[in-house]
């Protein structure tokens, strides 16, 4: 993974008047950190904070902020968020190096066709939609796949049956459930149908019977 370079200004003024100051030019506050640095307050023209954050490797996106004076690598590993509008209001950006491990969230995404779940009306569920991985920033997947193409109904797929790339290891738990194949909710549905009705009609021939004269 190359890292995108980004500008970033230093020596801004800390305080809610002086954030909502520089939110309104356009840019985003942040805090470098880590690596024994002292913290350093940035900000960043959040136009292209955004489109760097938003690429194929979206948050896990590798970093080089540029303040003129200093060159560091980084990850986005806090982003805050407006509570309503979810605009991004303050990054924290940790130091990193291409040689040290970092744990990281990664997207799965479930790919193929579970055609005997299917044929047997069933359905497959996705359980778990991101792992946490350690790799070398440069060896961060942009995200993961598990082909579902030859589940059965009952089977389960767990973070055990994900293929890793080389270097990446997985530290969510490896019987953690991504996928279930289990009977479909419509099947169920027709059925609980199927047995009021047999119900009801088992009632209905009962009454009639009641009222029936016997015959002596």
């Amino acid at each position: 993974m190359s890292e995108i370079t980004l500008t970033a200004e230093v020596g801004r003024t800390t305080g809610s008047s002086f954030t909502r100051r520089l939110r309104r030019e356009g840019k985003i506050p942040g805090v470098i950190y880590g690596h024994g640095h002292d913290p350093v307050s940035v900000a960043i023209e959040a136009p292209a904070l955004r489109v760097a954050l938003n690429g194929e490797s979206g948050t896990n996106q590798l970093l080089e902020l540029n303040t003129g004076t200093e060159k560091y690598l980084v990850l986005a590993k806090v982003l805050q968020r407006h509570p309503v509008r979810g605009t991004l209001q303050h990054v924290d950006f940790q130091i990193t190096s291409r040689d040290e491990t970092v744990t990281v969230d990664v997207p799965v995404t479930v790919i193929g066709d579970a055609v005997d779940v299917r044929h047997a009306d069933g359905a497959v569920d996705q359980q778990l939609f991101s792992i946490s991985v350690s790799a070398r920033p440069g060896a961060i997947p942009t995200g993961l796949e598990l082909d579902i193409s030859a589940m059965v109904l009952g089977d389960i797929l767990r973070v055990a049956d994900l293929v890793l790339p080389a270097g990446v290891v997985a530290e969510t738990d490896a019987e953690t459930a991504i996928a279930v194949a289990h009977v479909g909710r419509t099947s169920g549905d027709l059925g609980e149908a199927a047995a009021v009705e047999a119900e009801t009609e088992a009632g209905g021939e009962a009454a009639a019977g009641a009222g029936e004269p016997s015959e002596s």
